[in-house]
């Protein structure tokens, strides 16, 4: 009797699509550069690695509308090879690599989502790989009926992009939302309230979903190097439970639309008895980030890098591999205090110093993960830093990783 009423659970559960999970490889389009999965359909959620714009032979258009119409392309090759449409898609992530691309882009996006369009944070970076000068990574929705735009009061109309997408009633994609008035595109001088313009913005789009800022999740400040971190942080932070905060990646960046300096995306969860922050017993509560957060079945890390914590606290390793290695330690702290591992992961978002180092962060990246990987972005966001140790030994950070859990 029991084992009969087992298999009848498990049945139900993967008739309901309950973390049931899938790689997705198209059967055209270009081939993974890394050990990574083009996609993972878990649940009701297809994660789509960053693609860029090279064709299935490997070569670049000569134009950016056609290179940006490619990297649309291959996109849509993962989405439609898991049953989907692009109008399933309910959050995408885009980098380019000139500022000035920007217009044209927009105008392909408008090609590609003519209705229903999702929600997009754009973000400037330095260089990606195999050096396409675009790269989009999507989030999709099994059930269309179950995506929904918000759009808060007062928000200009006919927009190309939706401010939030709220899925099932419950979790919200929320677009990047830039320290600049939406409506006149002024960009204040006063750092601090830029920061504030870009969280006000957060606020009025979480509270026409029903929510605040107790319901996020997981957060992405993108900052260009004219927002001091400090002055950022001490903003964010007067918005968050200290020890209750979100999930975060804070990534330096080389440009944001309109000249903007800073610009926050990020995910929501309605039902708070669904969130749950997750602290390993090494990491010290924080004003700005929890190690993890739960959002029912899914599960949002913040970035980490190769940082030993304790007194003597740094980055003591010389090479990307070693740091690699020890980021690496360090995420799974964060998955093991939730009873989960690296198996579960589902995406990962990999920041890099410099690129020319790919090969050497993808062996040692990759031999974490012995079945199919899960779908990754990656990107160099600045120039290299200069590799120096400081007077303790301590060197600049050269990679950092988020990633996201589901449990099986």
């Amino acid at each position: 009797m029991k084992t009969t009423v087992l298999t009848l659970l498990f049945a139900l559960a993967v008739a309901a699509g309950a973390a049931e999970k899938k790689v997705i490889v198209p059967d055209v389009g270009p081939k993974p550069v890394g050990p990574y999965s083009p996609g993972i359909f878990v649940g009701e959620y297809l994660y789509t690695s960053g693609q860029g714009a090279r064709d299935p032979e490997g070569r670049f258009a000569s134009t950016f509308e056609g290179q940006a119409r490619q990297c649309f392309r291959n996109v849509q090759l993962v989405v439609e090879a898991a049953g989907l449409t692009m109008e399933h898609v309910v959050y995408t992530q885009v980098y380019l690599d000139k500022s000035e691309n920007y217009k044209a882009f927009d105008q392909v996006w408008s090609e590609f989502f003519p209705k229903n369009p999702p929600a997009r944070a754009t973000i400037g970076v330095y260089r990606m790989p195999t050096n396409t000068p675009i790269e989009i990574s999507a989030v999709a929705i099994r059930d269309l009926k179950k995506k929904k735009a918000i759009v808060p009061p007062g928000y200009p109309a006919h927009m190309a992009l939706a401010p939030a997408i709220l899925v099932d009633n419950d979790r919200l994609y929320l677009s990047g939302f830039l320290g600049r008035d939406v409506n006149t595109g002024r960009v204040p001088d006063d750092p601090a309230e830029q920061v504030q313009l870009s969280l006000n913005r957060l606020r009025e789009t979480l509270k026409a979903a029903g929510m605040d800022f107790r319901n996020m999740v997981f957060v992405n400040p993108y900052l260009t190097e004219k927002m001091p971190m400090n002055i950022m942080n001490e903003v964010y932070a007067k918005h968050f439970e200290f020890g209750n905060t979100p999930a975060r990646a804070t990534i330096r960046v080389n440009s944001l639309p309109n000249g903007a300096n800073i610009e926050f995306t990020g995910i929501a969860v309605r039902d708070l008895k669904k969130r749950r922050a997750v602290r390993p017993k090494n990491m010290a509560p924080s004003p700005t980030a929890s190690a993890c957060v739960w959002a029912g079945d899914t599960y949002y890390c913040s970035a980490k890098s190769g940082f030993i914590p304790g007194p003597n606290s740094g980055i003591y390793a010389e090479s990307v591999e070693n740091q690699v290695r020890q980021t690496m330690r360090n995420l799974l702290d964060g998955l093991e205090e939730a009873g989960l591992n690296f198996s579960h992961v589902v995406k990962s978002n990999v920041y890099v110093d410099n690129l020319d180092e790919f090969q050497k962060m993808n062996a040692v990246y990759g031999s974490f993960f012995k079945d199919a990987p899960p779908t990754r972005t990656t990107v160099q966001p600045v120039p290299p830093v200069t590799r120096q140790p400081d007077d303790r030994g301590r060197w600049p950070k050269l990679e950092e990783i988020s990633i996201i859990a589901v449990k099986p």
